[in-house]
């Protein structure tokens, strides 16, 4: 405890630690510090809310649709609940300022801007809401007890992961595209209802656990022993998610660097010849999130899609979701999308492949089906 305190007083970061945004994704909520990693990086608990019930969606009734784009509607039958009614109204008065309300008299975008401290009184309403870290310690076991009994179990994904990471551990933290890979699950949730499904990449699992409330079976796999375990213990938190639809995850170990799965008896996630035949057979669905960060990844991704779907004993679906992320690069003095543009070419490659044996059809999917978790699903998904 000790350490961890000196670590969050003093946090010290190299040239390529990578940060999450899961402050996004609950902005005004605390992030519970559970333990150090083997690797001596501080794990926290957070809660994502679904906007839907598990008992909602096993009924298919519609208790809250949040489109993209400016409208957010809140419905239950036809009718908007009164906090987004009132939401709606504060836009529309917005709107109907127009731009000119936001320019000083030199014609300036004029930037209302939140003040440092509170000394303000009539600023206080503009006071940026704290978020910190919560460190676990010694008889404050119960620091979140209020608010694990406001969250019903039915609502609320717990994952366990990390803050920030060296780039090669950034399966660790939580990325919006397996979000938005969430939403998409359970919009078509009657599509993978009974399904045997992989994803690629798990990471934290929080897609696989999704997937898990309606498929059959799910392979979450990803590389990396503390990442492995991480997942798998994001599985046990979850487990009264999947219950109800009777679905499994099976956490597993699968390395794209690698031609062979894993089955060495002795090694950690591995697998059995029982599980390989099994998927091979009954796959139907693969799945990857915010996976496309670096080109010789990407390349070894999809040489490893390629491989199973080779093996694969029905025709298979391949979902992949991802954040175009722009960065300016001393090398074209530009803003660029370097491993967004690889993405696309090695995708079209696949989609081009003419070896008689497999054939490829690329669609994308338009993002204007609902949104059931609550992240800022931005345009670059």
């Amino acid at each position: 405890v000790d350490l961890a305190e000196k670590e969050m007083d003093n946090p010290m970061f190299r040239s390529d630690t990578v940060l999450s945004d899961v402050h996004l994704h609950c902005p005004s909520k605390r992030h519970l510090m559970v333990r150090l990693n083997a690797v001596g990086q501080p794990v926290f608990l957070s809660y994502f809310k679904l906007l839907w019930s598990t008992e909602d969606l096993a009924s298919g009734k519609h208790v809250r649709e949040i489109a993209t784009g400016r409208e957010h509607h809140c419905r239950s039958g036809d009718e908007l609940c009164d906090k987004d009614r009132s939401n709606i109204k504060k836009e529309e008065e917005l709107n109907s300022e127009g731009v000119e309300a936001l320019l000083d008299d030199d014609g300036d975008l004029e930037v209302v801007r939140r003040p440092r401290s509170a000394s303000d009184l009539q600023a206080e309403d503009l006071l940026r809401d704290i978020v910190c870290p919560v460190i676990l310690m010694k008889g404050k076991e119960d620091a979140f007890e209020d608010e694990e009994q406001e969250c019903s179990c039915s609502n609320v994904v717990k994952i366990e992961h990390t803050m920030a990471t060296p780039l090669e551990d950034v399966g660790k933290q939580v990325w919006r595209a397996a979000f938005l890979l969430a939403d998409y699950i359970l919009f078509k949730r009657d599509t993978f209802r009974c399904c045997s499904v992989l994803e690629l990449g798990g990471g934290t699992g929080i897609a696989s656990i999704i997937m898990a409330t309606v498929a059959k079976r799910v392979y979450c796999t990803d590389v990396g022993e503390d990442l492995l375990a991480m997942c798998e213990q994001n599985v046990a938190l979850n487990k009264h998610l999947m219950e109800p639809g009777g679905g499994e995850i099976q956490v597993k170990e699968l390395d794209w660097l690698k031609d062979e799965f894993c089955t060495d008896r002795e090694a950690p996630y591995s697998w059995s010849e029982e599980e390989i035949a099994d998927l091979l057979d009954h796959c139907s669905v693969i799945m990857a999130a915010d996976v496309f960060y670096d080109d010789d990844l990407t390349d070894a991704l999809f040489r490893t899609l390629y491989r199973i779907t080779h093996n694969l004993r029905n025709s298979c679906t391949v979902y992949l979701a991802l954040e175009k992320r722009l960065n300016f690069t001393l090398r074209h003095m530009d803003v660029t999308c370097e491993a967004y543009s690889h993405f696309r070419n090695t995708l079209s490659d696949l989609e081009n492949l003419q070896d008689g044996k497999m054939k490829y059809t690329v669609e994308p999917i338009k993002l204007d089906f609902c949104q059931f978790l609550v992240y800022e699903r931005i345009e670059q998904l």
